[in-house]
Order: structure tokens, then sequence, then C-alpha cells
């Protein structure tokens, strides 16, 4: 839906004030009443609220110089750094083979990123690469405060903290470089209304996974939105630039999960 938003219409901040007018104030309530408060969970829901919105602006950053298609695989190869640190601070082990399947995922990933290499990528690429570290710092929160978070609407209010100050981020920065707050234009509504329905929620069912699974195997499943995403843009959307060496990466990022999920 983001390929498909003009980036003048600023739609990463369309979806974040929609997940908040729909979900921001039943959500956040839930959280204070529902959610096991202890040190962890605060400690938790602090540091994703401060690298939710470094995500964002970083996201946001690199869409001014490239496009989605580039951009966002990028951002997404963040397993390898999750399990990385999970080691070193949590003890988390990952063998072998989890190591080979997570290189493979992200080689797949770098490779869709590469295929869609348009605009300025030489300042893009940094950006998306902070986007990955920001995304590294904040799962490993994310699995931290997932056991304090009983159900789905506690979930969801964990999620809508960082993402209301990630709006209020957006909001400022926006003021500052135009003196206005709202985007000069909004997306179509079908996108306006898809990202709003999805930003949150989708995040909010990550947390809900890491109760079960690893932090790293957890985000590295959610790349599987993305090989559905190139695949819908190549057959639904009739995009068929570099379509060889899309597939060839799509398949090299469901060959990495498998391994890695392989080895639970």
């Amino acid at each position: 839906m983001a390929r498909h938003a003009k980036r003048e219409c600023d739609p990463l901040w369309w979806a974040l004030a929609g997940h908040l007018a729909l979900f921001g104030p039943w959500a956040i309530a839930s959280l204070i009443m529902e959610a096991h408060w202890n040190q962890e969970l605060v400690l938790a829901l602090l540091v994703t609220s401060i690298a939710n919105p470094i995500y964002f602006l970083a996201l946001r950053k690199a869409y001014h110089y490239a496009p989605v298609a580039l951009v966002y695989p990028l951002a997404r190869s963040s397993p390898l750094l999750i399990a990385l640190w999970a080691g070193l601070f949590f003890g988390v082990s990952t063998t072998s083979m989890g190591w080979l399947g997570l290189a493979i995922g992200s080689l797949g990933l770098l490779l869709l990123g590469w295929s869609a290499r348009q605009g300025d990528v030489r300042h893009a690429v940094p950006f998306a690469l902070l986007a990955a570290f920001m995304t590294s710092i904040y799962s490993l929160s994310d699995k931290l405060a997932a056991p304090h978070l009983p159900n789905f609407a506690s979930l969801m209010g964990f999620i809508s903290v960082g993402y209301a100050l990630s709006w209020l981020t957006f909001s400022a920065l926006r003021y500052r470089e135009t003196r206005r707050i709202l985007p000069p234009c909004t997306p179509k509504k079908w996108i306006a209304l898809g990202g709003a329905l999805a930003i949150g929620t989708a995040y909010a069912l990550v947390v809900g996974a890491m109760r079960e699974l690893p932090a790293a195997h957890v985000v590295s499943l959610t790349n599987l939105g993305i090989v559905a995403a190139s695949l819908i843009s190549l057959f639904v959307f009739g995009e068929r630039s570099a379509w060889p060496m899309r597939l060839a990466a799509a398949g090299l990022i469901v060959f990495g999960i498998v391994l890695l999920q392989s080895t639970l």
C-alpha cells in the first residue's frame, strides 16, 4: 500500500494517525488496566517507545531518497542482529543451521532491495540500515515485555504508546519543516484505511508470538509478508521490472526462514 501512495502525502504519518484514532484510547486503557506491571515491563516499554520513533524517522528519511521497494527489505534485514544481541545480552544460543538460515534470509532481503534500486541509493541505504538496527533494539525489548501482556488488547496498548510518540515526533518534525502538521495530501482511502488497520495489529501479533518463539525467529517469519508483497506487486499489479532477481530473492528469503525454523 505504501508503494502506491504518493511520497509527499507522508503515508507513514497517516497510518500512525489512523491507528491511534481507531485503537489508541481503548488499547492504552487496556495496557494500563490489564498488563502485569513490574520493572521489566516499564523498562521494555521505555526502550520500545524510544526505538520506535527513531525507526520511523529513519524509514521516513530513507523513503525520501528511494522507493519503498528498495528501502523496506533493507529495513527488515534485522534478524541477524536480533540473534546476535539475544546471545550477547540474554544468553540465547543459535545453532549453526540457524545462523545459516538467518544469513540466507538476509541475503535474500538485500537482493530484493537491490532489484528495485532507484533514486538516491547512496543516501537511502544508511537510513534503511539504521531502521534495521532500531528494529533489532525494539524487538528485544518487545520480547522482554511479551510475557507481561496477557491479551491482545494489552499488546495493542504497548504498541500504541510507541506509536503515539512516533506520531508526535513526526508531527513536530513536519511543523518544523513546513509550519503545518497535516501533510499536503491524503493517500487514497483504501491505502489510508489499510495502513491504519494493519500497522498496529500486525505488530501486536508479532509481539504476541514472542511469548512462544525467540525474537529472531518471529521477526524472520514476518519477512514472509515482504515475499507476499513482492509476489502481489509482480502478479497483481504487473510490476515486472527485474522479475527474475525478485523471484530469486523471494526464494532465498523463504529458504532461509525454513532453515531457521527447522532449528526449533
